[in-house]
């Protein structure tokens, strides 16, 4: 039964691409992972790639949504929830959409895409509900490169990062495509190729999901998106990905149709349809969405080598990033050049004064994000009230320990 359902599935059925449509229902906005290559924006209607939605509904609107689809393209056969963020961590609203799809029509195609980090953990429902299809992202089998590709992990309560944090993502990813194609669910592995991060990696990637049971893989090129840490880095070139998936081949079939589908995408693959149906409950134009005011909580000066990092010791910082914080919005205000506060064993009577004014100067900031900083820099800082955190990881991710460590700070006082 299975193989009859890929048959009409376009994203796993090359034949299926110019025959039958599908419908991505972007019910799913919450993510539990930063990917430090992706950036979701919710309201770009020109922009097409994963992660990016105009609007988001509730399972009743879904619902509403596919009724109206369904009767205006008759070759619909799959509905699937990909985002704009994990289809598990909004399992409430994902359950309730796939239930109240398939009261509408049970012979639907119902598939979703995940990160897998949940996937263990629901799984067994996934196969109670009747979803065919599960497409799960895994860019790595390696911890190591995990840390470079993933910025935190938010699992059972607990805000992880580097080596453990991909440590976590990834055994999950296999245990659950394990359990997936052991009880009869498709799998499709997609792999973001990434150049000099784990483009060397993939055919690991490959090897490793063949053995877990998985039927595909994705191997799909990294795109720059604006905002994410990654957005410095170069786009993969297609040459690159088609030699990989070629030299991939023998080892398991490869997906070459993937269009990189926005989580609202309607339609053909080629043939985006969603700017017909959006807005269909009110019948009005989409109106862009006004964003919502940045109120800063903290201001976090950071040191950094070039930006993406924070791989700077504290006394070798001739300029300090300075970020205004809000939970987990962040925004770059100036950048502050200052002297060196190590110079050396040189003897000055003026060290202290001139160690004093480069303090000054960082007086206005709640904390400062370092990967190293001396005990007497600390205990400088911590009496003008300024916290010092040790880090060394991306600024994104650590700007986000920082600001837990504040949080907790002003818990205890």
């Amino acid at each position: 039964m299975t193989s009859v359902l890929t048959d009409k599935h376009p994203c796993f059925s090359a034949l299926a691409q110019h025959q039958y449509a599908r419908m991505h229902l972007p019910v799913a906005p919450r993510c539990n992972i930063s990917c430090n290559y992706c950036s979701r924006k919710f309201d770009c209607v020109n922009e097409s790639r994963p992660g990016v939605t105009s609007e988001i509904l509730s399972p009743q609107e879904a619902k509403e949504k596919f009724a109206q689809v369904k009767a205006a393209i008759p070759n619909l056969s799959v509905v699937g929830i990909a985002g704009p963020g994990d289809a598990l961590a909004n399992w409430e609203e994902t359950r309730a959409t796939i239930e109240l799809i398939k009261q509408v029509d049970p012979g639907i195609i119902v598939c979703l895409s995940t990160n897998g980090l949940l996937l263990p953990e629901y799984a067994p429902e996934l196969i109670k509900l009747g979803v065919q299809h599960v497409t799960v992202t895994a860019n790595c089998t390696d911890p190591v490169v995990g840390a470079q590709v993933y910025g935190t992990v938010n699992y059972r309560g607990k805000r992880y990062v580097g080596v453990e944090g991909s440590e976590i993502l990834l055994n999950n990813q296999q245990e659950g495509i394990m359990y997936l194609a052991g009880h009869g669910v498709t799998v499709k592995v997609n792999i973001v190729m990434i150049k000099l991060v784990n483009d060397w990696h993939v055919p690991d990637v490959v090897k490793k999901v063949k053995q877990l049971g998985a039927c595909m893989t994705n191997i799909m090129p990294f795109i720059p998106a604006p905002g994410s840490v990654f957005s410095g880095l170069p786009q993969t070139n297609m040459r690159d990905v088609t030699a990989i998936r070629t030299a991939c081949a023998s080892e398991l079939r490869q997906m070459t149709h993937c269009r990189q589908c926005r989580a609202d995408a309607i339609g053909l693959l080629g043939q985006d349809r969603a700017g017909e149906f959006r807005s269909c409950a009110t019948q009005v134009e989409p109106v862009e969405a006004k964003p919502v005011p940045f109120v800063p909580h903290y201001k976090i000066a950071v040191t950094s080598k070039f930006g993406k990092l924070v791989d700077l010791h504290f006394g070798q910082a001739e300029e300090f990033l300075i970020y205004q914080v809000n939970g987990s919005r962040f925004e770059l205000v100036e950048t502050r050049q200052l002297e060196k506060y190590c110079v050396g064993n040189v003897a000055c009577d003026n060290e202290d004064k001139r160690k004093d004014g480069i303090l000054m100067a960082l007086s206005d900031c709640d904390a400062v994000l370092t990967m190293r900083i001396g005990y007497q820099a600390q205990k400088r800082l911590l009496k003008r009230g300024i916290m010092s955190v040790e880090y060394c990881y991306t600024i994104e991710s650590g700007l986000g320990y920082a600001t837990e460590q504040l949080d907790l700070k002003a818990a205890a006082v």
